[in-house]
């Protein structure tokens, strides 16, 4: 698409997209939320490039990691070891949050992991519990932040 073809649709709506929060209460109970990405500004990541809507949630140092699950593979109950976002590439996996709340992602959806102050139950969880779904490996990419860990903030980037 041309630079002069992508200027006359700047006018189209700014986007929304979609990530899963596993996010920590009060009580260090774990939940997982879908929560909204609207803060978008149209702007290019690097001339000439044509413009694309981009939300920037915070600049800083990150580290990043691609994993391959093996099929049938099991987390365990286990709080995530940073603030790190989740990005499945190929298979499903699941998260099931301390409050039972369990959510199947595939490929393309996002998580965001901040359960790191939840504590555990008189059952023996904490944090979450995950695992792959189907009979396949599962790879993934992994985005750990230096981002603090907080409590009682469901979808606290936007």
């Amino acid at each position: 698409m041309s630079g002069a073809a992508w200027a006359s649709d700047a006018t189209s709506p700014t986007p929304t997209m979609w990530y899963w929060h596993n996010w920590t209460d009060h009580d260090g109970v774990s939940h997982m939320t879908k929560c909204p990405l609207r803060d978008f500004d149209l702007k290019t990541m690097s001339k000439p490039a044509d413009p694309q809507w981009q939300d920037r949630l915070k600049q800083g140092p990150a580290q990043i990691i691609f994993t391959v699950q093996p099929a049938h593979w099991n987390g365990s109950w286990h709080p995530d070891p940073k603030v790190q976002w989740i990005i499945p590439l190929k298979g499903s996996w699941y998260v099931t949050a301390m409050d039972g709340h369990k959510v199947i992602m595939g490929p393309g959806e996002v998580s965001l992991g901040e359960d790191q102050l939840s504590r555990k139950d008189t059952q023996g969880k904490v944090g979450h519990y995950a695992g792959n779904v189907g009979d396949d490996p599962v790879e993934l990419m992994v985005v750990q932040t230096d981002e603090t860990p907080t409590q009682d903030k469901p979808c606290r980037f936007r």
